[in-house]
């Protein structure tokens, strides 16, 4: 029996299993546990079941010498040092497949809202509706417009085909297929972003990128914040670069109090909540638990995202041996 350290209550019943095989620690408050205190809470721990707001990196791995498994509560696992964990031997697991289909539905429904100004119609309607206006609320069409997907991966091709049933073209671009970025963003009426973050996608929609856009198009976001330049998509918005934004992810995120997107016109933000369904976050926590429960038990996590670590022998000084 190991001890596994859990940086947030999950939803579903994965914990229990969790608890059933070993001694596990869950992190009891709202907001996260910050460096130092998941160091602390990492000393003698032999899993780590994290979350997409933890940064796993060189000072927090060095406090876990014991660490023999890390399972992502995400598909992205930006948030660790993955080559670091690989170097330590440590395997590194995510939640893929079991969220792309929730994730399509909630970029759909900010394509919608954002088209149609869901949000400024139902505040309307509370505020002052007296009448039906010819003019009131125009937004724009969806079916028959170009959609741009920047990276069509599991979700972005989950989103095409909910597109296909709108009679929307679909253009999509990535590193080596699909059309240029540049042609894309000059042609759609709607460009949703699926890419992960790396270091080349860190910016990757800034001022220059806004200003190809059409005036009457729409942004969606709901892959990670750093992809797009909070600075300057307000400014876009603001001068009227671009129709309206849909976001589900910031940088930083939370966006703090007075920053510029928060009074940007024709933004629609969420908090993060493009996989939060019950079914799906349940599912992604038994995805998260059994790549624990496997790589505690000396087997391959069914969804590693650094598998050369089966290939190497740890360092003896950065493992504690099963």
């Amino acid at each position: 029996m190991g001890r596994c350290f859990v940086t947030r209550r999950l939803p579903g019943t994965a914990l229990d299993r969790l608890a059933a095989a070993h001694e596990v620690e869950v992190w009891p408050l709202r907001l996260p546990p910050g460096p130092g205190e998941l160091g602390s809470c990492l000393a003698g721990a032999d899993g780590l079941l994290s979350l997409l707001t933890d940064p796993i990196g060189v000072a927090v791995l060095e406090r876990a010498p014991g660490l023999r498994a890390i399972a992502n509560y995400a598909v992205g696992v930006d948030n660790i040092d993955v080559a670091e964990a690989t170097r330590r031997g440590i395997p590194v697991g995510n939640t893929p497949d079991v969220l792309t289909e929730t994730s399509a539905d909630f970029t759909f429904a900010l394509l919608m809202a954002a088209a149609r100004r869901v949000v400024e119609a139902d505040a309307a309607a509370r505020r002052d509706w007296v009448t039906w206006e010819p003019a009131a609320l125009l937004g724009v069409d969806i079916h028959g417009a170009t959609l741009g997907i920047v990276g069509r991966g599991r979700i972005g091709g989950a989103v095409a085909r909910r597109a296909e049933g709108f009679g929307m073209r679909v253009l999509h671009s990535e590193r080596s297929a699909g059309e240029p970025l540049d042609e894309l963003l000059a042609a759609s009426d709607f460009v949703t972003l699926h890419c992960p973050l790396t270091a080349e996608t860190t910016g990757l929609i800034g001022a220059r990128e806004l200003g190809l856009m059409r005036p009457g198009a729409v942004l969606v976001n709901t892959a990670r914040g750093p992809i797009v330049d909070g600075d300057a998509l307000a400014t876009a918005l603001s001068e009227g670069e671009i129709a309206a934004a849909a976001l589900d992810v910031t940088d930083p995120e939370p966006p703090p109090p007075g920053h510029p997107l928060l009074s940007a016109p024709n933004l629609l933000l969420a908090p993060h909540i493009a996989s939060a369904s019950e079914r799906t976050r349940a599912a992604m926590a038994d995805c998260a638990v059994n790549n624990l429960l496997a790589a505690l038990a000396g087997e391959r996590m069914p969804h590693c995202v650094n598998p050369e670590v089966y290939e190497q022998s740890p360092p003896s000084a950065t493992r504690r041996s099963p």
